[in-house]
């Protein structure tokens, strides 16, 4: 009789825990979900020189300009500042950058982009970008594509050129892996 009256306590007690596990509430997927992209692209690649990892926000009927205004600092992307891992040394547009991981923000313009490459990692958006981090900036141009994008996109070409693309607007960044 006690022990059937302890194992019964013991399985009320383990319902009560157990009741909170499956009641665990989990949130809907983001508006802006995180995404990945790698150089080389290839999936049997196994040897990846460059990652990157950023949310993709959506224009949603918004003009691009409203999110990515001119003359100032964006975290290129959505949530989290977006961050770039070199697995190797690189020549990033011009700039020489060892391996690591940064994150890179831009700064807008109609004509050129500022792409800033910072030391400061697991940064949220903007909001606390520190010119002093940077490791290199550099001025690449802006171009027109016929198609548009309704989210933010980031990819690369066979020669590890990154590109950024949002609605029509492009911009090209050339990347040397050493």
């Amino acid at each position: 009789m006690k022990n059937r009256i302890i194992t019964t306590l013991l399985l009320a007690f383990t319902l009560l825990l157990s009741e909170g596990i499956a009641a665990q509430e989990f949130s809907d997927l983001d508006k802006s979900p995180m995404d990945a992209v790698a150089y080389p692209t290839s999936h049997r690649e196994s040897n990846k020189a460059i990652k990157v990892i950023y949310s993709r926000p959506q224009l949603k009927g918004r003009p691009l300009s409203k999110l990515t205004p001119d003359a100032k600092v964006w975290r290129t992307g959505a949530n989290e500042a977006t961050e770039i891992t070199f697995y190797k040394d690189v020549n990033f547009a011009g700039k020489d950058v060892k391996a690591g991981t940064y994150s890179m923000f831009t700064i807008p313009g109609d004509k050129q982009w500022t792409i800033i490459l910072n030391s400061a990692t697991n940064v949220w958006g903007a909001y606390s970008y520190d010119e002093s981090q940077d490791i290199a900036r550099v001025t690449v141009p802006v171009s027109e594509d016929k198609k548009a994008l309704e989210a933010f996109s980031i990819t690369f070409d066979k020669d590890a050129t990154m590109y950024l693309g949002w609605h029509t607007l492009r911009v090209a960044i050339p990347i040397q892996v050493k």
